[in-house]
């Protein structure tokens, strides 16, 4: 169905319910949901158009909202990580999403967990619940900016997964391909199948509680894992120079670039004592909760493009998964994201299509948290179109403001996805670091740690100065 017809429709159902839109959101993922919530909540109709579960993507399950695909984890939850940081801002800034995986929570050590379906029922019962928000399930090939109603701004977040009508006319509109990278998804495992004789429950290092079990290999059984994992046969990619987002390799390429790599990787055992030699072992694999009555658990980033047919006989060498029963094996699928830096303003704004809002891991944004943080600060972006009100961007010294310039401003030949880093925040001034660091006697891991709470502490502040203005 066009974009003319989906708003045409909407409009229609509006009339009957006494409503009118005045801002769409295209893509109930993270950055949707939480770009149409934000919107709703300061009094905007919002037409929410989503394709699910009418035309499914080759890796979501579900007509849901903020279906989480490759990973039920927001990351760290250390308040000095730039995750930690990120979140504290989106918090202050009332996030949806946020709120919604606290409420899902499983144990995760250090990080932020969900129970992935049931997260994924609340954000859903959340925006179908909210009187401004209308919800149509149809396949957009396009903003309704463009057909109908050109002063309408529209928020694009439609995802990594991009269904081919709409990319196409991103495309065309911009006068230049997309880009892709190819993204995988970790297997999923059920409880009573681990051999808990074998596996044993910790956080490295104690760090928390022991909320992830391990299973332990020595150096023999490392090798030979290796070794059925390279001579496997692998899923088939479309693409003659298939390109991997670094931050989430498939263990096979990992393990192609040298034989311990995953052992300093995803199977790094440091800080993990086998309660059964007393010592760490050569290498360890970890599984963490994936829901919330702890019956599955997710291989933590052991994402594969291995063939299906060959996952359980390659993952069940591991010891403690010798008869793995797997919920879910692991799959790869091509991802698309825009070159930010040409399209985009600081805002998330196209440059050459006034009203129209890019957000999510479209917009090259990498992450849940951050496709979520994206949706927060396009729909903040939109509420002051609507209202007529200068652009503000978001302040440099903040994680959103630094990811969001990084979209805008980052060389755009050999442009990449970014996740929340501390690089990305601007260095503190000489003098103010140096009136609070520590003496040598602290060492330099106090200094880093002085340093990341100024960072925060200098983050906050500016989010809230900007919460005041927006």
């Amino acid at each position: 169905m066009s974009a003319k017809m989906v708003l045409q429709e909407a409009l229609s159902c509006n009339t009957r319910l006494g409503m009118e839109p005045d801002v769409c959101v295209i893509g109930a993922g993270l950055a949707g949901s939480e770009a149409a919530w934000q919107l709703a909540i300061r009094g905007h109709k919002v037409l929410l158009v989503e394709m699910r579960p009418e035309a499914q993507t080759p890796a979501h399950q579900t007509g849901y909202a903020a279906e989480m695909v490759c990973s039920n984890s927001f990351k760290s939850d250390d308040p000095l990580s730039a995750t930690g940081i990120l979140k504290a801002e989106m918090e202050l800034l009332g996030s949806l999403i946020l709120a919604s995986a606290r409420e899902t929570a499983v144990p995760a050590g250090q990080s932020l967990a969900v129970d992935r379906a049931l997260f994924a029922k609340l954000v859903t019962e959340k925006l179908r619940g909210n009187g401004n928000i209308i919800w149509k399930t149809k396949l957009a090939e396009k903003p309704p900016l463009t057909t109908l109603y050109d002063s309408m701004p529209t928020i694009l977040a439609s995802g990594p997964l991009t269904a081919g009508p709409l990319a196409e006319w991103i495309s065309s509109t911009f006068d230049e391909s997309c880009f892709y990278f190819y993204d995988a998804i970790a297997p999923i495992v059920e409880r009573d199948s681990i051999d808990m004789s074998i596996a044993f429950p910790a956080s490295r290092y104690g760090k928390g509680p022991p909320d992830f079990l391990n299973c332990p290999l020595d150096k023999g059984q490392y090798e030979h894992l290796l070794d059925a994992m390279l001579a496997a046969p692998q899923a088939r990619l479309h693409d003659f120079d298939a390109r991997f987002f670094e931050s989430c390799l498939p263990i096979e390429v990992m393990a192609e670039r040298g034989r311990d790599t995953l052992r300093y990787g995803p199977m790094k055992p440091v800080g993990l004592t086998d309660p059964r030699t007393g010592r760490w072992p050569y290498a360890a694999v970890q599984l963490r909760q994936d829901s919330v009555a702890a019956d599955m658990f997710n291989m933590v980033g052991f994402q594969t493009r291995m063939a299906q047919g060959a996952q359980a006989q390659v993952l069940r060498l591991i010891p403690g998964l010798e008869n793995a029963i797997f919920a879910r094996y692991g799959s790869i699928h091509r991802n698309t994201y825009i070159c930010a830096p040409r399209l985009l303003d600081a805002t998330l704004e196209a440059k050459a299509v006034p009203r129209l809002f890019f957000a999510g891991q479209l917009s090259g944004a990498e992450g849940y948290l951050e496709s979520a943080a994206t949706g927060l600060a396009a729909a903040i972006a939109a509420d002051r179109k609507i209202k007529k009100m200068p652009p503000l961007e978001l302040p440099r010294q903040t994680m959103m403001g630094s990811l969001l310039h990084y979209l805008a401003n980052a060389e755009p030949n050999g442009f990449a996805p970014m996740n929340a880093m501390m690089g990305l925040l601007p260095e503190l001034p000489e003098d103010t670091f140096d009136a609070q660091s520590p003496n040598k006697k602290n060492g330099a891991k106090s200094k880093k740690a002085v340093k990341r709470a100024l960072m925060r502490e200098r983050a906050l502040a500016a989010i809230k100065e900007f919460v005041a203005c927006c």
